[in-house]
């Protein structure tokens, strides 16, 4: 089945689930329409093509937080058409969905999550348009709800979890997930959970071998303050697979928010973890990337839609994923310092990824990042943003290191209540030691949205 009747399937089966209560919801929307030019629009060192390409699309979120259903869906749809015809026409999805129907209050609730987005074919090679595809993660299942006195309660969640992706057929599977968690209010912002799982993982294309047994432990605190947020995860992974091998490792997660003025944020997140592709999709939706162009909000009449044109804040971004069947160990940690004054709104963002896979150490990698954008408004209804993203990253097995540089401006006008229009440049450049690899792109961007 391809990827857009599997995305379909999906929102449909979430809608279904809550039958006469969806329209009760609210809806917010908006449509785009943009014209890209690129001087090298596949990234190549030696044959650069120019390329025009007509961008429509859309993006929407839906909210519904009643007694009976509950759900938080954002999504992004854009079709892109080469008027070159250098490469066929994509249509492109991006969502991150929750659903959750209350069957029996405070006993039984049935789940539905979907996280859709675009992702490299191999990511050794530069990101053409024919060096992409459309990945699906489905979660669905039952909750089952019990309470041990005022302060505790219980879960046990049972779900099934489907992974796709349009062009690798190695990412395809089939998981049964069986959970079983207590709750332990401290005070009226603090909580303390202790947390069993159980996964198994059966991959549709590959050996069964490859097949494996996720078993994880773990307990989790979170806070939530007026101006500090905290959510850690601390516990164990062991994973068992078919072939009769095992491996266990310590399991963290960390994200910590801090507002210290009305001015300033400051957010962390990190992990330590054994993951693959589709699991680390369920656990971090944000895995897509998205340029500082999406992060520097501030008076940016675009912030809506995550921004308009490749690269210069894309409709649907692109992600650095390596779409498989491989598992590997993560750590990973970003942080985000965000100030903001009347005029002038301040991002940078530092990063740092480290994957280290099982048996094939081929995508073995080390990733180092910053961005950094400022926006600055020009006059009330025009505000004009620059970002800068700068990475590194390096193949150890392959004795590849990439370094990538894109710098870009950004003009955008909200004209009336609806409409707004939007310009901008951007320049990228990465240097590899990989024979072909190496590629400099300049690229403008002209568009208009209607915000609902």
């Amino acid at each position: 089945m391809p990827a857009p009747s599997r995305l379909a399937r999906a929102i449909v089966l979430a809608l279904v689930s809550a039958p006469g209560v969806v329209l009760a919801g609210t809806l917010d929307y908006t449509l785009y329409a943009g014209l890209e030019h690129s001087n090298n629009i596949a990234l190549s060192s030696e044959r650069p093509v120019s390329e025009n390409v007509l961008t429509p699309g859309g993006t929407f979120q839906f909210t519904q937080m009643g007694s009976t259903f509950q759900a938080n869906v954002a999504g992004t749809f854009e079709y892109r058409k080469y008027l070159g015809n250098h490469f066929d026409s994509q249509a492109q999805t991006q969502l991150a969905g929750q659903g959750n129907w209350t069957i029996a209050p405070d006993r039984l609730d049935f789940s539905v999550e979907d996280y859709a987005g675009v992702q490299p074919v191999d990511q050794l090679s530069s990101n053409s348009p024919d060096n992409q595809q459309q990945t699906n993660v489905l979660v669905l299942g039952p909750t089952l709800r019990m309470r041990f006195g005022d302060a505790a309660r219980g879960q046990f969640e049972l779900r099934y979890i489907n992974s796709y992706a349009s062009k690798v057929d190695d990412f395809d599977s089939s998981r049964g997930l069986a959970a079983f968690r207590v709750y332990r209010d401290l005070s009226p912002t603090d909580q303390l959970s202790g947390n069993v799982e159980f996964q198994r993982v059966d991959f549709t294309n590959q050996p069964s071998e490859a097949n494996y047994d996720r078993k994880e432990a773990f307990v989790r605190y979170t806070s939530t303050l007026a101006r500090f947020d905290v959510d850690v995860l601390a516990g164990g992974t062991r994973l068992e697979f078919d072939d009769g091998s095992s491996k266990s490792a310590p399991l963290a997660r960390l994200s910590l928010g801090w507002r210290p003025s009305a001015r300033n944020t400051v957010s962390v997140t990190g992990a330590y973890q054994y993951a693959d592709a589709a699991q680390d999709i369920i656990t971090t939706p944000g895995v897509y990337d998205a340029t500082v162009a999406d992060r520097v909000e501030a008076f940016d009449p675009f912030a809506a839609t995550g921004g308009l044109g490749r690269g210069n804040g894309t409709g649907v971004g692109v992600g650095s994923a390596v779409i498989g069947s491989q598992v590997y160990k993560e750590k990973r940690l970003e942080a985000t310092w965000n100030w903001r004054s009347e005029r002038i709104v301040l991002t940078v963002s530092p990063s740092f990824n480290k994957l280290r896979y099982i048996g094939d150490p081929t995508f073995d990698q080390t990733d180092k990042g910053v961005s950094i954008g400022v926006g600055y408004r020009i006059r009330p209804t025009l505000t004009l943003t620059g970002y800068a993203t700068g990475s590194r990253l390096t193949y150890d097995s392959l004795e590849r290191k990439d370094t990538t540089v894109r710098l870009g401006l950004d003009l955008g006008q909200q004209v009336n209540r609806h409409w707004s229009w939007h310009v901008s440049v951007s320049r990228e450049r990465r240097n590899s030691d990989a024979v072909g690899q190496d590629y400099r792109e300049t690229q403008f961007f002209v568009g208009v949205v209607y915000r609902r």
